[in-house]
């Protein structure tokens, strides 16, 4: 009689770890699965809420706007690519991007809610320092700016950590993926266009 509370008692541990690691299994399936069409979807509403801030709301960027503007954009590109050919060498091309444009936001941040940088040297145009939305307190465009390239890399760095095991399929621009790609870019870019249409 010993010995089926002792397998008993077994199991009963044994179930205590499953549920753990099968959270963990499922966290790192879903960002092995979804990571990039996240990534995707971040970099495409940062890329139309630039324009939009620009074009609708008639705020003209910063030079250092431009900077975070020339490594954001190209990322929308990078990423619906490297989803089409399901490249696993994608964050090779994504992540240099993203890590420098943090670091440019970051600098950019910093210019504008702290005087512990000297200002930069007079250009022609919108000095850096101008600050056009304020959230309380914190939250402005060089904040946004900043959230978006972490939260790209942080995708793009849990994507290479988490791949699936079926990525070795071969690649077809009609497949379920790159239909989610698409639908992402057409529906933030439908989005923004009618939000700037009623404004």
């Amino acid at each position: 009689m010993n010995t089926p509370k002792t397998q008993s008692a077994g199991t009963i541990s044994e179930a205590q770890t499953v549920p753990e690691s099968g959270a963990e299994d499922r966290v790192a399936a879903f960002f092995g699965r979804y990571g990039r069409h996240l990534a995707l979807l971040q970099a495409t509403v940062a890329t139309c809420g630039s324009l939009f801030m620009s074009e609708a709301l008639g705020w003209p960027p910063c030079v250092l706007c431009w900077y975070q503007r020339i490594l954001m954009y190209p990322l929308v590109v990078l990423i619906l690519v490297g989803i089409l050919r399901r490249d696993h060498g994608l964050h090779l091309y994504v992540l240099p991007l993203s890590l420098f444009g943090a670091c440019v936001s970051l600098y950019h941040y910093l210019l504008v809610k702290t005087d512990w940088l000297p200002p930069p040297p007079c250009v022609d145009g919108i000095p850096c320092t101008v600050d056009y939305l304020d959230i309380l307190g914190f939250i402005n465009v060089p904040f946004m700016a900043l959230t978006a390239f972490l939260i790209i890399s942080f995708l793009m760095g849990a994507t290479v950590v988490s791949e699936p095991a079926d990525s070795d399929e071969s690649p077809s621009l009609r497949d379920g993926q790159a239909l989610a790609a698409y639908a992402i870019i057409a529906l933030v870019a439908v989005a923004f266009i009618g939000w700037g249409m009623v404004i």
